[in-house]
């Protein structure tokens, strides 16, 4: 069966900044269930939007600047994306987290110190060995069962292999733990965040394959 004849093949290419609205549309969604989120937002009528205004600021202002953000689709839109950030470049400057204070205020309200005491928590054990860092991860919901999460994946990480670099994630929901698994991630350790209810995360990293 030629890829006219059935599903339309994946494509996968870097994210530009017109990309960002329908970007944070796709994340917002995707993570619309996730433990942490629902946590920090809970109002599910008002999360999506919240989400869509949060994910904005950080493709435009945090990941797409370093270049490594990219897209997959299955013909036309983009339905899944992934926020790399390159060796030594994970952290978000003072001064970039001060401009856009505003901006998150907006989008989390009174839930900003929750999410930046978390952030906090899981900042304090990123690794300090060099390494790709995939910050987010997501696919819309309709588009998920049809392996555009793993052509991204396999995009970044076919790039550490043969540059003999390490990646690192922190997962935030526990049934992606196995499916980072198969990729060759492995559980560091399950980090438990601050405040009352919140859930915890699994820090993966994963050690470049040879050959």
């Amino acid at each position: 069966m030629t890829p006219a004849e059935g599903e339309a093949m994946t494509t996968v290419g870097a994210a530009r900044a017109e990309d960002v609205p329908e970007l944070a549309g796709v994340l917002a969604r995707a993570f619309h269930d996730d433990p942490v989120w629902a946590w920090i937002l809970p109002d599910e009528g008002t999360r999506g939007r919240r989400l869509a205004a949060v994910f904005a600021i950080l493709l435009e202002h945090v990941h797409l600047p370093h270049g490594a953000t990219e897209a997959a689709g299955r013909g036309g839109g983009a339905e899944a994306c992934a926020l790399w950030d390159p060796p030594g470049a994970w952290k978000v400057p003072f001064g970039t987290q001060f401009r856009h204070a505003v901006p998150l205020l907006r989008g989390l309200g009174t839930r900003l110190p929750a999410a930046l005491r978390a952030l906090g928590a899981i900042e304090a054990e990123h690794p300090a060995e060099p390494h790709w860092f995939l910050a987010l991860l997501g696919t819309d919901p309709p588009a998920q069962g049809h392996g555009l999460g793993g052509a991204l994946l396999r995009s970044r990480l076919e790039r550490c292999d043969a540059d003999g670099t390490p990646a690192y994630l922190e997962s935030s929901k526990p049934d992606n733990v196995p499916y980072y698994e198969r990729f060759g991630f492995r559980v560091t350790r399950e980090l438990p965040l601050p405040g009352k209810g919140a859930p915890p995360v699994w820090l993966m990293w994963r050690a470049p394959h040879a050959g």
